[in-house]
């Protein structure tokens, strides 16, 4: 193990309200680390940092607005060094193809792509501060495993999330030589508030808590890809080995099902 995790961090989390996020925040106070937390529930937050004043700072923004993400800047050093970003805000929105509107696709695309884009505007450089003083310096990036195959109704999100790791995947290759390491995580189904809106089976799904242990778990064995559960990764995978034509009859046919 790298013992990346193994003494306290600072580290700057977004999406930190509710699923996955929220789940993090838990995970990650339970080992003693330091968190700046961003989310659009200023509320949510405040209660959050009363709990724990010593160990978590507020800095409430909506990851679409650069505006407010630049207002937050200098919180991102409230408790000295940047150690580690986790950009996790995402959203999931369905396109009806009998609807067609490609405001759905803007959607997804602006905050789970572009929002973590924006994120970087004050990250890098904290990040980068971090390297100068000659420690580690992490950014994780929360996708998705959903792009993997092409889901019927999924045009938007799943476009997004495909986006998004090929960014994830493309900065890792180029912060390389500055020592930053980009660790991208690819989950499943897991029990959110954005899965509870789901109308359709949802197999090998894993609860918010259990998506964090995960993630916890891999960030300090040092793995630059974490997925899972691997039951569903793994088939995910193994349905986009096969011929385009085949994928595209198995994706037809389950579109016509739902």
């Amino acid at each position: 193990m790298s013992g990346l995790l193994a003494s306290p961090r600072n580290i700057w989390l977004t999406g930190a309200t509710s699923g996955i996020g929220e789940a993090l925040c838990q995970k990650l106070l339970q080992q003693n680390h330091r968190l700046i937390v961003t989310g659009r529930r200023k509320e949510h937050l405040e209660v959050l940092a009363g709990q724990h004043p010593e160990k978590v700072h507020p800095a409430p923004a909506d990851t679409t607005s650069t505006e407010q993400l630049a207002g937050i800047r200098s919180d991102l050093g409230h408790f000295g060094g940047l150690d580690m970003v986790i950009l996790n805000a995402g959203i999931c929105e369905y396109l009806e193809v009998r609807e067609y509107d490609s405001r759905v696709i803007e959607r997804n695309l602006n905050t789970n792509l572009l929002g973590a884009a924006r994120c970087l505007d004050i990250a890098l450089p904290a990040l980068r501060a971090t390297r100068a003083a000659g420690k580690p310096a992490t950014l994780v990036i929360v996708s998705s495993s959903a792009w993997w195959f092409p889901f019927g109704r999924a045009e938007g999100y799943g476009a997004s999330k495909a986006a998004l790791s090929y960014f994830a995947h493309a900065l890792r290759a180029d912060l390389a030589a500055e020592g930053i390491q980009v660790v991208v995580v690819s989950p499943g189904f897991v029990k959110t508030p954005l899965t509870a809106r789901n109308d359709f089976p949802m197999p090998f799904m894993v609860s918010a808590e259990d998506a964090a242990d995960r993630i916890v778990t891999g960030l300090d064995r040092g793995r630059n890809e974490i997925a899972f559960p691997r039951r569903f990764t793994w088939t995910l995978k193994l349905l986009s080995a096969l011929p385009q034509p085949l994928i595209d009859r198995m994706a037809a046919a389950m579109a016509r099902k739902s």
